[in-house]
């Protein structure tokens, strides 16, 4: 028999989980729905090797974080409901 679902037990700081499910509740949208949304981006977008702090050079860190205060710079970063709305029709 399969399982149509699988429990995720996790550990996050009571303010950040109150402000969290406030901002999707105003969405109308549940932390299960959320965390499922989650993980199945990570399934689409994340690349089978990830750079990490631990494998990324001092230079591709630095090239990193240029490249992300330059693009902050220039105004292109995106506000978190124009994010939420994208990953939404990425469902």
């Amino acid at each position: 028999m399969v399982s149509r679902s699988a429990n995720v037990n996790v550990r996050v700081e009571p303010a950040v989980k109150k402000q969290a499910e406030d901002i999707l509740d105003k969405l109308g949208v549940s932390a299960s729905v959320f965390i499922n949304m989650t993980y199945r981006q990570v399934i689409i977008e994340l690349p089978a090797e990830i750079k990490t702090l631990d494998t990324m050079t001092n230079k591709e860190f630095n090239e990193m974080m240029q490249t992300g205060l330059t693009q902050a710079k220039r105004g292109e970063s995106v506000p978190y409901e124009e994010a939420f709305d994208q990953l939404m029709k990425g469902l």
